[in-house]
């Protein structure tokens, strides 16, 4: 009864004009992003994230969670019109989304993903109402040695986010690490990495790093692709039909319970679960050969599976401090950037801030349902603005963003540096997202680190007398098991569906 009623003063926040306004442009924002080649949810939110200094804490969290979320329901346009997933999680909507759009159905079948994604969505803000703060309540006990162990666990997402290569992911992460050290020691007040340039003092900015390694990285992409517009599959009508609501509704329930319980594991990112929940649904139907050839039950599933895990991520974030994927990682970068770092204290010490993004995410679910249904006609025809034109405008906002921070030049350098190292990277496949990773949790790692040192005398029996932090370790050490099948059994699928002449975009 205490979730509810703190709920219910979180939508009286969340309901006021200007927090109605921020979920509104995020959902818009969202759905657009998702949309768009060359733009996605990561660099998006990366460009948006000095807003969040001016508009505020909560009107900006709202906005670039309304982003992330809204980009999961456009993300199945052009996978089911164009056969072009953004990302490995959207493969499986193309299976029978892309041959459902080829037969005339497309309308139908969009139709039918963005109500498979409010639907999940909902259940995963639901549980996200009763898990988040049971979680953030037992981790209250944590000491030093527990949030050190904590950190090792966040550490094994890096298994996920390594792309093809552990081995680059481990350096990556390293690399990461390292950056986050420049600047004034924890311990000493020692300068670190400076090399006696007075602008390196301060160390170098997370939102100049973010920008960097995403939103100008994809400029550079893009201007190398040559990316242009792409046709369009015809639409026709988007509403479906009772038959087909009835058709796929245990399949959004079963999507939605698969997405949410493997999205509350650290890592278990959404193109594990989306594969997941559509073998599950191949498996328990009577017409198994239907799929791959315009099932309808094969959009349902994955793109339900996709929103319950990305609502269900905001749990581990906010109770425990741990991203589970690439945007969440950027927005954990943002509620740092703001002076709210998520964990055990977080619902102690700004309950209201959390209560009214959580009851923003409700509304901003509702918003997205009315807007991806009645103007799924309008949001496909923008896929086919030039990509000459975005590439200026996004480059040009991330000059502002990277400017706005200090109102310094050297942090637009450092973002346009990172820009051309993370364009390095991409173009050898080393993946970034650990280095960030690494970087935004390096200083509490550290610091627990040398806190549990200074409890235990140097003795990292510490980490291992405790019955919390053992019980971490241990799961870390699952986890990264579970981890490396996950992904070994992703990339099996992943090429089963290259092979069936799906186009996955890098």
């Amino acid at each position: 009864m205490e979730a509810i009623n703190l709920l219910l003063d979180g939508f009286s926040e969340a309901l006021s004009p200007m927090n109605l306004m921020m979920a509104m442009w995020g959902a818009i924002i969202g759905t657009l992003v998702g949309m768009l080649p060359g733009l996605g949810p990561t660099s998006t939110i990366a460009i948006l994230l000095p807003f969040t200094t001016i508009l505020g804490p909560t009107e900006g969290i709202i906005m670039l969670a309304g982003v992330y979320y809204g980009a999961m329901y456009g993300g199945s346009t052009t996978a089911i019109l164009l056969n072009i997933p953004g990302e490995v999680s959207a493969v499986p909507t193309c299976l029978d989304g892309y041959p459902l759009a080829k037969q005339g159905r497309g309308g139908p079948a969009l139709g039918i993903s963005a109500i498979a994604s409010f639907v999940a969505g909902t259940m995963g803000v639901i549980g996200l109402v009763f898990f988040a703060p049971m979680l953030a309540d037992q981790a209250l006990k944590f000491g030093p040695p527990e949030y050190f162990a904590l950190m090792v666990l966040a550490l094994t997402v890096i298994v996920n986010l390594s792309g093809n290569s552990l081995k680059k992911g481990l350096i990556m992460g390293l690399f990461g690490y390292l950056l986050s050290m420049g600047g004034m020691g924890l311990t000493g007040g020692k300068m670190r990495f400076s090399f006696g340039f007075e602008p390196l003092t301060a160390g170098i900015d997370m939102i100049s790093v973010v920008i960097g390694l995403f939103a100008i990285t994809e400029v550079i992409k893009g201007m190398e692709e040559n990316t242009k517009t792409i046709a369009i599959q015809k639409i026709g009508n988007i509403y479906p039909k009772w038959s087909e609501l009835r058709q796929t509704s245990n399949s959004m329930l079963r999507g939605g319970l698969v997405g949410f319980f493997l999205g509350l594991l650290p890592g278990c990112s959404a193109a594990v679960t989306t594969f997941l929940a559509y073998d599950l649904e191949k498996k328990v139907s009577k017409t198994p050969e239907r799929f791959g050839h315009g099932a309808m039950e094969g959009v349902a599933s994955p793109e339900a599976a996709n929103n319950a895990t990305s609502s269900s991520g905001f749990i581990p974030l906010f109770a425990l401090g741990i991203p589970s994927s690439t945007p969440l990682a950027v927005l954990l970068a943002g509620l740092m950037i703001n002076g709210l770092t998520p964990g055990p204290t977080l619902f102690e010490e700004h309950g209201p801030f959390v209560w009214t993004i959580i009851a923003s995410m409700f509304v901003g679910n509702v918003m997205l349902l009315v807007l991806n249904l009645p103007l799924v006609g309008l949001w496909a025809k923008l896929t086919r603005i030039p990509y000459g034109i975005m590439a200026p405008i996004i480059l040009i906002l991330s000059v502002i963003g990277a400017y706005s921070i200090n109102n310094s030049m050297f942090d637009v350098f450092v973002s346009l540096l990172f820009g051309v190292i993370g364009y390095i990277f991409h173009k050898y496949r080393w993946p970034v997202v650990p280095l960030l990773l690494c970087f935004v949790l390096g200083p509490m790692f550290e610091k627990s680190f040398i806190q549990s040192m200074a409890m235990s005398s140097g003795s990292f029996s510490i980490f291992f007398e405790r019955p919390i932090s053992l019980t971490i370790m241990l799961l870390s050490l699952v986890l990264f098991a579970f981890s490396i099948v996950m992904i070994k059994r992703t990339k099996a699928r992943v090429k089963a569906a290259v092979g069936s002449d799906v186009d996955i975009a890098e």
